[in-house]
């Protein structure tokens, strides 16, 4: 488009900010229609991955369709589709569509388009908040083990999220949850919004890789995350799908010569957050996420995680569906993917 990631020349690193908020941070272009932005630096690519990482689409939606609400209002849920892998060579647009503004509640459809394709789409539901009203109340409780915190030691993760604890449960495959303690780099400046973002990068990671863990075929362990998704590739852990086409699966897989099957594709097909707390989120403060999965069959998956803040809030539940393929062979070749 220009030779650049970005549309528009990347500014410095804003000091005042957390890591993560440079990063997701988005710029309006006005003078290109209404409710239109992009993205304001280059979008992560995960070593090994085929697309940059989801997380980055579904924050920077977040984002953009946060800017187009009335003050007041909070989003508590969003229904995203990847479609293509994105490149962090190329600029991205968020076109946000104002679906419906009402009394209570306000819906927005974000695309993500490069070079005019669409390569991930959302929509979100924002809610005004209502402190003081009288609510039916309950929420699933952050196991009492866990309420010291995270344990001491070396953390893992990039530049801009923190990752420790990666632990799994014994038993069943649906019955055993991975967990994982995980946090912002930095304190982040930018209010609710940001820490809603920030958040929202953050649930794409480690997610999909829940179905081979919970059935050994991955290491429980975060070892060097690096977002492979491909056959052929480093099968292992890592953090979560490359846009359109991959949860990563770094270091950590199973040997060759285990007898074991081996992962051949991962591909995050979709993605949904809701935001139960979005008021009472700290994303620069340790969270524990808790995944399992309730279902794989038929060369997909699906995974559920419950993120709670450090003493104990249920602040978020995430679902996603994938593609999780064992590799298959005929003749001594690895068939065909998509």
């Amino acid at each position: 488009m220009n030779g650049r990631s970005t549309l528009l020349r990347t500014p410095p690193a804003d000091p005042s900010k957390a890591p993560i908020e440079n990063a997701l941070d988005i710029t309006e272009l006005a003078v290109l229609g209404p409710d239109m932005f992009t993205n304001t630096r280059e979008a992560w690519h995960p070593p090994g991955a085929r697309g940059i990482f989801g997380g980055v689409a579904i924050a920077q939606c977040i984002a953009a369709g946060q800017r187009t609400v009335q003050p007041g209002f909070a989003v508590h849920s969003c229904h995203c589709y990847f479609l293509l892998a994105g490149s962090n060579s190329i600029p991205i647009t968020y076109h946000v569509e104002r679906v419906r503004d009402g009394r209570s509640f306000a819906t927005r459809t974000v695309q993500a388009r490069q070079r005019g394709a669409c390569i991930f789409t959302t929509t979100m539901s924002f809610v005004k908040v209502s402190p003081g009203r009288k609510n039916i109340s309950h929420a699933s409780e952050l196991p009492g083990c866990r309420r010291a915190g995270p344990p001491a030691g070396p953390s893992d993760g990039n530049a801009d999220v923190e990752l420790t604890g990666v632990e799994m449960t014994e038993g069943s495959p649906s019955e055993r949850r991975c967990t994982h303690w995980v946090k912002a780099r930095g304190k982040i400046a930018g209010g609710s919004d940001a820490h809603v973002a920030a958040l929202a990068y953050m649930t794409d990671w480690y997610l999909l890789g829940t179905i081979p863990r919970i059935h050994d075929l991955l290491k429980p362990a975060a070892d060097q995350p690096t977002g492979v998704a491909e056959e052929g590739k480093g099968e292992g852990d890592g953090p979560g799908s490359a846009t359109g086409r991959g949860d990563g699966i770094g270091g950590g897989g199973a040997a060759e010569g285990d007898g074991k099957p081996r992962i051949g594709m991962m591909v995050s097909l979709d993605h949904s957050i809701y935001f139960h707390e979005p008021l009472a989120i700290r994303a620069d403060e340790w969270m524990f996420t808790e995944m399992s999965s309730p279902w794989a069959g038929n060369g997909r998956g699906v995974v559920t995680s419950k993120v709670f803040s450090k003493d104990g809030v249920l602040l978020a539940t995430c679902t996603q569906e994938g593609v999780v393929r064992l590799k298959q062979e005929e003749g001594g070749k690895v068939k065909a993917k998509l």
